[in-house]
């Protein structure tokens, strides 16, 4: 992609994020791999549902402005995920509250309730507390990039990362549906897993698609086999991995609250 394509694509999705509600003011942050060399990323302190073309920055890989205007503080975090990933070409860091409200309750998104889910964005763990725009949240993320399209950040938000700008929002409409989902199945009593038999199905669809690699297995945390099993990488297991086992308790005024704002709310 060229970068006056990028650019217009980086303000289009800049305004859905906000129209869909996953980002408020100054919040989230998007950005593009323009080549080998160079980054096109939202400025800092910028409202992303009122961007503008000429105001999205331009780097080098270790974050250095190129075109004098400052990026995000946060571009760290996509810096990371280009370095982890070279199919990745776009990133994608947001408040989708749903999604939002799993990582502020240190929930991951894990369970197999959704073959479509487990099909294009698979498990999404939950990394640990980093301050924003500092290398305690790089660290955080580093164990998981490889292995996952979507992490959720503790008492912060979401990232989700693609091939293009639109697969890492979709990505990111995934993982917010997905929560308001499951949050609205646990008022009824909680969601009811799939199968073994039919998770393992669907994981070699995915694969034979391209939608994930063999190196996104790990990411099946309790998919395949031991349903407690958590996520074997090299780190620290992220809080509540087998969160399919977790109960909610809800007063009956709080339940049909919960229901009434999620009844009121713009589907995607």
């Amino acid at each position: 992609m060229n970068e006056p394509e990028a650019r217009a694509l980086i303000v289009c999705v800049g305004r859905l994020l906000y129209e869909r509600g996953h980002v408020v003011a100054s919040d989230g942050n998007l950005s593009i791999r323009l080549d080998e060399k160079r980054i096109l990323a939202t400025p800092t302190g910028a409202a992303k549902g009122r961007l503008a073309e000429s105001d999205l920055a331009i780097t080098d890989l270790q974050g250095n402005s190129l075109n004098g205007i400052k990026a995000s503080s946060e571009l760290k975090m996509h810096l990371l995920i280009y370095a982890e990933r070279e199919d990745v070409q776009a990133v994608c860091h947001a408040h989708p509250p749903h999604g939002t409200a799993f990582a502020v309750a240190n929930l991951s998104i894990d369970e197999p309730v959704l073959s479509e889910v487990i099909l294009t964005l698979g498990c999404v763990p939950l990394t640990s507390y980093g301050t924003p725009s500092t290398h305690e949240v790089t660290d955080a993320l580093k164990p998981f990039v490889k292995h996952h399209n979507a992490l959720l950040l503790a008492n912060h938000g979401a990232v989700t990362y693609g091939a293009d700008l639109w697969q890492a929002f979709d990505r990111m409409e995934t993982l917010d549906h997905t929560a308001r989902i499951s949050i609205l199945a646990r008022t009824l009593g909680g969601a009811v897993n799939l199968p073994s038999d039919a998770i393992e199905k669907l994981i070699n669809v995915r694969e034979r698609a391209g939608y994930l690699g063999e190196h996104g297995r790990c990411q099946s945390c309790g998919y395949l086999g031991d349903t407690n099993t958590v996520c074997t990488l090299d780190a620290p297991a992220y809080p509540n991995a087998a969160n399919g086992s977790t109960k909610i308790s809800l007063t009956r005024e709080e339940l049909l609250e919960l229901l009434s704002q999620a009844a009121n709310l713009k589907t995607s």
